[in-house]
């Protein structure tokens, strides 16, 4: 291939893959087959939502690519929820769990493929995720940082095969919904409302104080005055 016809692009990579493929399918090929078709499916579904576009598909691997790398987390983090979700009606050995690895590189696009160190980096972070988990690399956790406030966790640096130099994994939190809503700061109508209930209680402490300890007592001038009418009037 002539350097003139080389076609290169900065794009992010989606990198998944069954954990214990093998032992699925030596259990119940035909239940394997049609689990994954099914969730390979609902990733397709998802990777097209979020403006990606599904590379290869070959055996219990999905490669897909994103424009961006924030529509490429967020997607792994949806498809992740959602098999999740579909697992729960699975037995116990029948669940089928992926994990993802996302990087963001260089690469090569040669008609629908695309090749380089950035495909492979992308397939190494992705082995060092959790089955349900998704992990990115370094140079794609700068691209979302500071844009969507997911709580990364740094794995540090991994000397990954056929790659000179280690990259920085970082591994996306992938916990229940109600505790990333436990989390989530508070809006101003709630800022708003919080305020008006403190000052409401303090009101009313301070009254309480005032009421039984500053207020000034009347007691003694209506006893002077009983004492005064005790006597009697002169003549």
């Amino acid at each position: 291939m002539a350097t003139d016809d080389v076609k290169r692009k900065l794009t992010a990579i989606f990198s998944a893959d069954v954990v214990g493929y093998s032992r699925l399918m030596g259990e119940d090929e035909l239940a394997t087959v049609q689990t994954l078709t099914s969730y390979k499916q609902t990733m397709t579904k998802l990777i097209k939502h979020y403006r990606g576009r599904v590379l290869d598909s070959i055996g219990d691997n999905l490669m897909a690519e994103f424009a961006s790398v924030v529509d490429a987390v967020q997607c792994a983090v949806e498809v992740q929820q959602v098999l999740s979700s579909k697992n729960e009606d699975l037995p116990q050995n029948r669940k089928m769990l992926f994990r993802i690895g996302i990087n963001l590189g260089d690469v090569i696009e040669e008609g629908d493929r695309i090749y380089g160190d950035g495909v492979n980096i992308a397939a190494r972070v992705e082995s060092l995720a959790e089955g349900g988990g998704v992990c990115i690399s370094g140079s794609a956790f700068e691209q979302i940082e500071n844009k969507l406030a997911l709580g990364y966790q740094y794995m540090g640096e991994h000397t990954v095969k056929n790659i000179a130099k280690p990259v920085k994994v970082y591994r996306v939190p992938m916990g229940p919904v109600e505790e990333k809503e436990k989390k989530r700061p508070f809006r101003g109508w709630q800022k708003a409302a919080l305020a008006a209930v403190a000052v409401l209680i303090l009101a009313g402490v301070a009254a309480a104080l005032w009421h039984y300890y500053w207020r000034p007592s009347t007691l003694p001038i209506e006893v002077a005055s009983v004492e005064k009418m005790a006597f009697p009037l002169p003549d």
